[in-house]
């Protein structure tokens, strides 16, 4: 072998054991690779230039930045609304069915961020119960199309590096289905041995927020439930104030009525989702001051403030601003916003107009900490826009009437222009993560090639294995792709196992196609770890969970979904 071949070799040997040495920081350890593989000249220019600028890799980025604006929107809150019910069967069956559609589609991890805050505050069940159905779902849903799973797109940006073409949209859908079936039916006996931890409700945690029910809205009639003011995000719906009654807590069942008081707790980041409701106020509506234009202070001990409510101190005059969100370390508040009695210390969120900077008496009645950004939501045409022109985008891509990277171009234009997102939020939420850990993998394919390592593997392989042996290359693809899964990322899995499967194919002189479904398959089997996938991390603390739990559901959904992969694959995709 040449220098170049021993360098090669070498930095991806090193590169997999900075993985598993470093699993928190996968981006930084390809970015050495590449840095690497570009210093010591093994790499051209034009291999760099073309893996950072991967057609697929830049539809899997495009479809993240895309997907932020169907997360602004209520279509997802309004799926989550709908899954909880008394029974349980009946809620699991719910859970898993949406989830797993929803996936198949849509980013995993945000439908599981959705789905995780009215599980969590769910009246009827454990959400031990039903958080870790609720990501195993994700997962098995991601594997029924191209643009389920982010794994997916990424060996579909490999496969187009080296055959120049994409794999089809419902080239997974077949076997994406069995599994979902088969695995399911694993999930739903084993489920039972999950614990029944008992869930700490977070509502009286974070801001005091109070909104006002006005005439004509869409929630009067209905119960809390059936609005979906127990799906929330970061925030919890603490009391009702009717007519001076303070009802706490709030049951499900309650219906609202015109002129109650709603008093939320939690993230005022998340503030943004109540103006998705129609006739819901908040103070800073009422007075016609913007929500997104946020300020933290701390009421100092000689603000005149002190021992006063805001009704009777006349706040928008004095300040030109309106309190939206009280919080107060070590007890709660309770009651109608504008008939608390502000403390010493008390930390306000206030909605400001445009002369709050130059009133005089700030700096006496405050210590000002900083500005507050809530997540602006989409409502009206805009949302129609993110939702319609995000599932026509999908269609058109999956039928062949325009290729999915052009039509995702078109739709973030649409986007930025209808300012359903902005330029700044873009570059805030750009996924630089998964771009270097893809095209750091698709880079060091190249170096492979031009030292000759992929010719070598080939030629080893077709010299002392016989064809028939491919199933067992085959299986042994699938059982190292699964373990690195386990072990370090599903990406990162499915970049670096890439290569190897490809080369073996190449060696055993069959077609490829069934050695990159099944690297495809295994990046997205993590079943037993907490870490191989970011859904599974997401609801390990989310629910209280022991690894044992992982172990003890996850392992047989593990060996059916391997089985089902090794069987299927040579059946869909023939040698």
């Amino acid at each position: 072998m040449s220098t170049d071949a021993y360098l090669t070799i070498s930095i991806f040997i090193l590169t997999i054991c900075g993985l598993l040495k470093f699993q928190s920081r996968p981006a930084a350890v390809c970015g050495v690779t590449l840095l690497s593989l570009v210093a010591l000249g093994l790499v051209s220019k034009a291999q760099l230039l073309s893996s950072i600028a991967n057609p697929g890799l830049i539809t899997l980025i495009l479809l993240i930045i895309c997907s932020f604006g169907l997360e602004k929107t209520r279509l997802l809150r309004v799926i989550a609304s709908k899954v909880i019910v008394v029974g349980y069967k009946a809620t699991f069956i719910r859970l898993f069915g949406i989830t797993t559609i929803c996936s198949a589609l849509l980013n995993n991890t945000a439908v599981v961020a959705t789905l995780l805050s009215p599980i969590r505050n769910n009246p009827h069940h454990f959400a031990s119960k039903l958080l870790l159905p609720l990501s195993y779902a994700a997962i098995l849903g991601g594997t029924l199309t191209l643009i389920g799973t982010s794994t997916n797109l990424i060996v579909n940006s490999l496969y187009i590096d080296v055959e120049g073409r994409s794999l089809a949209f419902f080239s997974f859908t077949a076997i994406g289905v069995i599994l979902v079936i088969c695995c399911g039916a694993v999930l739903a006996v084993f489920v039972r041995f999950l614990p029944e931890n008992e869930q700490t409700l977070d509502g009286n945690k974070g801001y005091f927020i109070d909104a006002k029910i006005i005439e004509n809205s869409e929630l009067i009639g209905r119960s809390v439930e059936a609005n979906g003011l127990r799906h929330l995000e970061s925030l919890f719906l603490v009391e009702v104030v009717r007519e001076g009654r303070l009802i706490t807590p709030v049951a499900p069942t309650e219906v609202l009525q015109q002129d109650d008081r709603l008093i939320f707790s939690g993230d005022i980041a998340k503030l943004g989702q109540l103006g998705q409701f129609s006739g819901l106020e908040t103070f800073a509506h009422k007075n016609d001051l913007k929500g997104s234009n946020l300020t933290e202070v701390v009421v100092k001990q000689e603000s005149i403030l002190v021992r006063k409510t805001l009704k009777k101190v006349g706040f928008r005059a004095l300040f030109d601003a309106a309190v939206v969100a009280i919080r107060r370390d070590g007890e709660n508040v309770s009651g109608k916003l504008g008939e608390v009695e502000l403390q010493a210390g008390d930390f306000l969120v206030l909605s400001v107009g445009e002369d709050f900077k130059s009133r005089r008496n700030l700096s006496k009645n405050f210590i000002v900490l900083s500005g507050v950004e809530t997540e602006i939501r989409l409502n009206g045409w805009r949302a129609w826009l993110a939702v319609g022109g995000f599932l026509t985008s999908i269609a058109l891509a999956a039928f062949g009437v325009i290729d999915l990277l052009e039509s995702l171009v078109i739709l973030l234009g649409l986007l930025v222009f209808s300012q359903s997102l902005n330029v700044n939020e873009v570059m805030r939420r750009l996924p630089v993560n998964i771009w270097l850990i893809v095209a750091s993998a698709i880079l060091l394919s190249h170096a492979l090639v031009n030292a000759g390592v992929v010719e070598l593997i080939g030629d080893v392989v077709n010299q002392s294995v016989d064809k028939e042996h491919a199933y067992i290359a085959l299986i042994m693809v699938y059982i190292l792709t699964w373990l690195m899964t386990e072990l370090v990322t599903n990406n990162a899995a499915a970049a670096l196992m890439f290569p190897i499967a490809y080369s073996l194919a190449l060696g055993f002189g069959v077609d490829v196609l069934p050695f990159v479904m099944t690297v495809a398959f295994a990046a997205s089997g993590s079943f037993i770890s907490p870490y191989g996938y970011q859904t599974n991390l997401m609801v390990f603390n989310a629910g209280q969970y022991k690894l044992k739990d992982f172990v003890k559901v996850g392992l047989p959904v593990s060996i059916v979904y391997g089985l089902i992969v090794n069987i299927s694959v040579p059946i869909f995709f023939p040698f």
